[in-house]
C-alpha cells in the first residue's frame, strides 16, 4: 500500500479501537464510536495547542532573558 505504514502512530492504540470497532454491530454503537473518535482527536489538537503556548512563552521568557542579560 503506496503511503500507509505498518507502525502505528504512538497516540493511537490499535487494538482499542479494532476493540470497539468489532463491538460496533448496531447503529447506536457505531455512533458512540464516532463520537468517541471525534473527541479524542479534539483531545490531541487541544494538547498540540496547549504545548506550543507553552513553548512560545518559553523561547519569550528565554529571549528577554538573554536580552536583559546581554546589558
Amino acid at each position: 500500500m503506496t503511503g500507509c505504514t505498518n507502525k502505528p502512530d504512538l497516540g493511537f492504540d490499535v487494538d482499542r479501537y479494532r476493540k470497539f470497532l468489532a463491538e460496533a454491530v448496531d447503529e447506536k454503537k457505531r455512533l458512540a464510536l464516532i463520537e468517541l473518535l471525534v473527541e479524542e482527536r479534539a483531545k490531541e489538537r487541544l494538547e498540540a495547542q496547549r504545548a506550543s503556548a507553552q513553548n512560545a512563552i518559553t523561547a519569550t521568557t528565554i529571549a528577554r532573558v538573554l536580552d536583559t542579560s546581554s546589558d
